[in-house]
Parts: C-alpha cells; sequence; structure tokens
C-alpha cells in the first residue's frame, strides 16, 4: 500500500484484536441443564422446553414461544443493541464486555417476554391450582432462571 495506509496505530491493532475474538465468542441466553430447578427438582432447562414447544399425553402444555417472541418480536431493538456494542469496541471496549452487554440485554427481553407476552391461556384447572390466570408465571423461577454465557463459538453446552 502507499501513503502510510499499511501501517496500524496500536488502537487499530487492539480493535482488530477485539474483533478476532468476537469472531471466536458467542453469547448463548436461555436455559443450560443442570443450573436450576423448580421446588420439585426439575430441571428449569426441561420446563422451559416444555413450556417453549409444548408437550402431549395425559396432561399436555400449549407451546409458549416465549424464546421465539422474544426474538422475533425484538429483532430491530436487538440489531441496534449489537450494533451500539460493536461501536463501544471501536471506542476501546473488549469484545467480552460487549457480549456480556449483549447477554443481559437479552436476559431482559426474554425476563420481559415471560411477563408480558400474550400465550395461549392457563386451563381452568391449572387457574385453579396457582390462583392466577397468567400462562408461565407461577413461582417466578422460570422468569429468574434465564442467564447467559460467554462460549467459544462451536462449543458444546
Amino acid at each position: 500500500m502507499s501513503g502510510g495506509h499499511d501501517r496500524l496505530t496500536p488502537e487499530g491493532r487492539r480493535f482488530l484484536a477485539e474483533l478476532e475474538k468476537m469472531k471466536r465468542l458467542e453469547v448463548r441466553v436461555g436455559y443450560q441443564a443442570g443450573e436450576a430447578t423448580d421446588d420439585e427438582g426439575v430441571d428449569m432447562c426441561d420446563i422451559a422446553l416444555w413450556n417453549e414447544l409444548g408437550t402431549s399425553g395425559a396432561h399436555p402444555i400449549p407451546a409458549r414461544p416465549f424464546l421465539r417472541q422474544s426474538v422475533d418480536g425484538n429483532e430491530d431493538k436487538i440489531r441496534a443493541h449489537c450494533a451500539q456494542q460493536a461501536r463501544a469496541i471501536a471506542r476501546g471496549g473488549t469484545a467480552e464486555e460487549a457480549l456480556k452487554k449483549i447477554g443481559i440485554h437479552m436476559k431482559g427481553i426474554v425476563q420481559k417476554t415471560i411477563k408480558e407476552g400474550s400465550f395461549v391461556p392457563n386451563a381452568p384447572s391449572t387457574i385453579r391450582k396457582k390462583g392466577s390466570d397468567k400462562p408461565l408465571i407461577d413461582t417466578g423461577r422460570l422468569r429468574q432462571s434465564v442467564n447467559y454465557h460467554i462460549k467459544p463459538k462451536g462449543g458444546g453446552g
């Protein structure tokens, strides 16, 4: 290259190094097996799955896709927040800081969707049992248990 454009400043090298980290890392938002249980010892990851997709059998649970609604209904907000974090890296932030902020942001969106989302109503028997007609909210554990993890891309878990 000519005109000195082939030399990076220390800030430029730092920025490129953080971009390389972003290529290798991802933030996963949701439920991790073995991380939390309900009062009866049932894994919250299983409870989230049953509610997200629904179940069949003697006591079926209708699908209440709170995770999908969280992403589908907030795509523009999520995209804008990710762009904001990319700008923060350009201003001196780190990949880890950006991913942490994205995780916190997404966790909040999922929690808000659980609380305020539009879902199949509870059955009358469920309303009698828990004393509420609000789907997905009983003890609050499902909402409290959503979390995020920063991991290498393509890694298990």
